[in-house]
């Protein structure tokens, strides 16, 4: 008991140090609510504070150099959906601002951005390692297609159903090994995708209630976020951690590249 309770607490531990910028979006959503700068609009004061804690997270060492490249990628990735989506009519941004873009303030990219600092820190602090990883051809070749349904299903068939059952056999052999103090343990990636995607869920009412953003049935007043919302969390945490999962391959084989060339 006693041994289960110190890796729970230093699980905790890393995984709330994991989540900082996570938490300072949320605090800053509440903050802003309640808090009115005259002539600034609430989703400029967001973009503001995310810029600075940006800068905070890479000056204090919090996030080094590389996933900053990650975590812009994720900002770009999550804005394009973000686009897409309010013009389709599947949220909205009602407040005014001047860092709007095709009616998305520019902010709403950390949100997808904190998802990437968050399983790259995860990964670091947990020394994060992946056994009997699918094929790299297959595991982007999901990760793809279940992106481009965030898009197609507004025109085409939805698939979304399809590709999480195709989900199962292809990371069925794969586990997430991570360290808990001087422990070794691990978890099935599936179970993983479905707890951050959870999790997402969760926060994503907590922003919704802060008026983040609202969809259509919160139009005149908060209600909780469909149930229906987890499986797309469950899907876009698959496409993230594939990509993190692919860059980590590429970094590890340029560091072994320079090792060999070096040892020549």
């Amino acid at each position: 008991m006693i041994r289960a309770i110190r890796l729970l607490l230093h699980f905790a531990y890393q995984e709330a140090m994991s989540c900082l910028f996570p938490v300072f979006i949320f605090a800053s959503l509440a903050l802003s609510k309640f808090v009115i700068i005259p002539g600034l609009g609430r989703y400029d004061l967001l973009l503001l504070l995310c810029l600075f804690f940006q800068v905070v997270m890479v000056k204090s060492g919090l996030e080094s150099k590389d996933e900053l490249k990650v975590i812009t990628v994720f900002h770009l990735i999550g804005l394009a959906l973000e686009i897409f989506k309010v013009h389709m009519g599947s949220w909205g941004y009602p407040e005014a601002a001047y860092s709007k873009v095709f009616g998305v303030p520019l902010y709403s990219g950390f949100m997808y951005a904190s998802v990437a600092s968050y399983l790259c820190q995860a990964w670091r602090r947990l020394d994060v390692t992946l056994t009997a990883w699918p094929k790299q051809w297959l595991a982007v070749l999901l990760g793809g297609a279940i992106y481009l349904n965030f898009f197609t299903h507004h025109f085409l068939v939805d698939i979304r159903w399809l590709l999480m059952s195709a989900i199962f056999p292809v990371f069925w052999r794969t586990r997430v090994h991570f360290r808990v103090a001087e422990e070794r343990l691990w978890m099935p990636l599936p179970l993983a995708y479905f707890l951050i995607g959870f999790f997402i869920w969760i926060a994503e009412n907590i922003a919704t209630f802060f008026g983040a953003w609202y969809y259509p049935n919160q139009r005149d007043g908060w209600e909780i976020v469909h149930l229906s919302k987890i499986s797309s969390w469950f899907l876009l945490v698959i496409v993230s951690f594939i990509i993190v999962a692919q860059l980590k391959h590429v970094k590890s084989m340029r560091s072994s590249f320079s090792g060999n060339q070096k040892n020549l």
